[in-house]
């Protein structure tokens, strides 16, 4: 068998060292040249078949570890079709927040649509932000609506694409309940991300969450929560009544909710008139209920200088 000649041995040679320069280069500037990663994958620098953190930059690297550890929430304001200046309010609350560590989406929640004014606005609220569930009921308050949002949501949320759990938690809230992302996202952390049911426990003197319910003020479950009241008889048997004692009720009865977390005070209804479920306002707090008319917000808004990230501009004057 012939040799080869050495013009063709210097050949060969020189293509190795070009394409090991290559691959250095690549590494160097964090460049990815597809057509060599398809000819080898760069093997003599990296052996592995699969993109790793090794091939990322330090940023993208933050950038995947941070997405996989956050908590997925979903933040559901059940409220009422016509209600269009309250969410356009509630939006410019919850979109100037970006808590670290967690992956918040708020929704606004709702049944089915009756009016044809309804249809176009709601319709173009979608287009413009699509942040709107409309369930498939009627409207009411103690006639199952509760059932039909939580039990609503596997189906809706059932994708390849996602990850699974679509969300850790799944809370049902009120919209004149004023929630603190980043307060709410530090006191989940350390809870269990499993069978979990988190709120204000009532009645208001009770500090013991195994008795009773969560205050209808915001409550959150786990995922596994949410898709046991999808397939189980216990709710379905039991829709009508005061909607979050029944919620309650579903849970004893289906022994659900092991880990239970009372978020007094950290949650409470806003301080006047002063009741037994009232609170001063304070630092450590996750959530302000009552908040009925504009001059609560104000005051509740002002009080956490919600505004104090406001940019300096020539285009406007705020003193």
């Amino acid at each position: 068998m012939k040799s080869p000649r050495p013009d063709h041995r210097r050949f060969i040679i020189s293509s190795i060292f070009f394409i090991l320069f290559l691959c250095v280069l690549a590494s160097i500037n964090e460049v990815r040249f597809d057509s060599l990663l398809k000819f080898g994958r760069c093997a003599f620098l990296n052996p592995s078949s699969h993109l790793s953190n090794a091939s990322l930059s330090n940023d993208d690297v933050q950038a995947k570890n941070s997405s996989s550890q956050d908590i997925r929430i979903l933040l559901g304001i059940l409220t009422l079709p016509d209600q269009y200046h309250r969410r356009h309010f509630l939006r410019m609350i919850y979109g100037t927040q970006s808590p670290v560590g967690a992956q918040v989406d708020v929704k606004f929640v709702f049944c089915n649509l009756t009016k044809e004014d309804q249809k176009v606005l709601v319709a173009l609220e979608i287009m413009r932000y699509d942040d709107i569930i409309i369930l498939n009921c009627k409207e009411n308050m103690n006639k199952g609506k509760t059932y039909t949002y939580f039990s609503s949501l596997p189906e809706i949320f059932n994708s390849s694409d996602t990850p699974f759990p679509p969300y850790h938690y799944v809370m049902k809230a009120d919209d004149d309940t004023y929630f603190r992302l980043q307060n709410l996202a530090d006191s989940l952390q350390p809870l269990p991300r499993e069978d979990l049911y988190y709120g204000y426990v009532i009645p208001c003197p009770s500090k013991d969450p195994f008795v009773h319910y969560m205050s209808g003020m915001g409550y959150l479950i786990s995922w596994d929560i949410v898709e046991w009241i999808r397939v189980s008889d216990i709710p379905k048997n039991h829709l009508e009544g005061p909607e979050d004692k029944v919620f309650g009720d579903w849970i004893r009865e289906g022994h659900r909710a092991k880990n239970r977390y009372n978020a007094k005070w950290s949650m409470y209804n806003f301080p006047v008139p002063p009741t037994r479920c009232t609170h001063e306002l304070w630092p450590d707090t996750v959530a302000v209920h009552l908040l009925k008319n504009q001059e609560k917000w104000i005051e509740t808004l002002k009080y956490f200088n919600v505004t104090a990230n406001l940019k300096p501009s020539k285009l406007y004057h705020i003193p």
